[in-house]
């Protein structure tokens, strides 16, 4: 984990004054690092029996769809209201800086799915809490949590529920 953490780029006061934005394009567009994050990703769940992978619009996507084709499951964006054309489900949730709402189709997950969800990093866990709620509605089997990067500091895994393993990559 030590090349895909001197890879990945700090960029001071953004989006706002004093936050360290963790930049993991320079860490995506590495042939090396991509196939570390995904080899070690998939390592976490080969033998969990998982059948889909959620990825968190949009940087949850990379990971998610690398995790889902390692694993040979199927891929379901989660994203913001109204990107997906069939009928969906929503949850709302306070950000760092305001509300937001993410969506999934209503149809995407079954009580037979266990279920990984997705993102690139945990902050302050609202948005990951949200995706937790929606799959959880759709009552399957077991649900799984993952992230490449944990910025422990904000504390956002005390938002996410004790009933749901939790991994991080790397944490700062």
């Amino acid at each position: 984990m030590e090349y895909i953490k001197q890879r990945v780029r700090d960029i001071m006061d953004y989006p706002v004054k004093g936050v360290i934005f963790r930049d993991l394009t320079t860490v995506f567009k590495d042939p090396r690092a991509l196939h570390i994050i995904g080899w070690d990703l998939a390592q976490l769940y080969r033998d969990k029996g998982v059948t889909k992978v959620c990825g968190i619009e949009s940087r949850g996507f990379i990971g998610g769809s690398i995790l889902a084709f390692e694993l040979a499951a199927g891929f379901v964006p989660i994203r913001k209201p109204g990107k997906l054309p069939a009928d969906t489900i929503s949850a709302s949730y306070d950000k760092e800086y305001g509300k937001d709402t993410i969506e999934i189709h209503r149809d995407a997950i079954g009580p037979d799915d266990v279920v990984v969800i997705h993102d690139d990093v945990l902050a302050t866990g609202g948005t990951m809490a949200a995706a937790i709620d929606l799959i959880k509605s759709m009552k399957p089997k077991k649900i799984y949590v993952n992230f490449i990067i944990e910025l422990s500091y904000l504390n956002g895994r005390d938002k996410l529920p004790d009933d749901v393993e939790i991994t991080s990559l790397l944490s700062y």
